[in-house]
């Protein structure tokens, strides 16, 4: 009977970091280049004398769905969809460290800072990226950002910075609980110099919701499973009890 109780113990545990995870992924549906999180279950042998005869489950967000979401025009001179799948945008993170993202609807602060939609410092080749007062804000596609100054003549585009652009091709990264994408080993990528963006566009999400809310579903059938697997295991200890007073 414990064994019953550890085990369905186990997979409620799996089957909460599943529906956590399927949830996350449902509230950034409409998150500029928000990449589905993925999670994998593995059975955790416990090992000791004898047969290994009894494993928990151990569920947990390994990794993120890289396929790229749909592109569309805004017109918006501050959006860029970066082009590519193994192409990240560099931002510094609110721990202060080097991290990487999708998301392309940019801002600027009242101080002139170059941000993403949530904040987070844009990175160039000189650190994070300040713009002064401007009348235009061209991006190329190769992320060099220029402005035409405010009042000046518009036939003279003076050069700010350039987007810090990586690939995370031969790399290998992983998503943190914060939704940028780091290196697994730690440090810092290079910049890529054949990555790209497209200046008035920006991408999506690229979360399947017919998908995501199946997964819910299945999710939460597994929870209620267990939830009987331990009901069940309640009554065959009773049962045992019942049985051992008429002795």
């Amino acid at each position: 009977m414990d064994k019953l109780i550890y085990s369905s113990l186990s997979a409620m545990r799996s089957a909460m970091a599943r529906q956590t995870m399927t949830a996350n992924n449902l509230a950034n549906v409409n998150t500029a280049g928000f990449r589905g999180e993925m999670s994998s279950s593995t059975a955790l042998w416990l090992k000791g004398d004898g047969l290994d005869a009894r494993a928990t489950n151990s569920g947990e967000v390994t990794s993120a769905d890289m396929t790229e979401g749909t592109v569309s025009e805004t017109g918006r001179d501050l959006d860029v969809a970066v082009q590519g799948k193994d192409s990240l945008l560099a931002v510094q993170s609110r721990e202060g460290d080097e991290a990487y993202t999708r998301r392309g609807d940019l801002q600027v602060s009242d101080s002139g800072l170059l941000t993403t939609g949530d904040g987070l410092p844009v990175l160039g080749d000189s650190g994070p990226i300040t713009l002064p007062p401007y009348d235009k804000l061209i991006i190329a596609g190769d992320g060099t950002v220029s402005i035409i100054p405010q009042g000046g003549d518009p036939t003279q585009v003076q050069q700010v910075d350039r987007l810090k652009l990586v690939s995370t091709n031969g790399n290998s990264v992983e998503k943190g609980l914060d939704g940028l994408f780091r290196l697994r080993s730690g440090g810092t990528l290079g910049a890529d110099p054949q990555a790209s963006v497209r200046q008035g566009a920006l991408e999506g999400s690229n979360v399947n919701v017919s998908a995501t809310l199946i997964d819910m579903i299945e999710a939460s059938r597994d929870w209620d499973m267990q939830v009987k697997m331990m009901s069940s295991a309640q009554d065959i200890d009773k049962a045992s009890t019942d049985l051992m007073r008429f002795d």
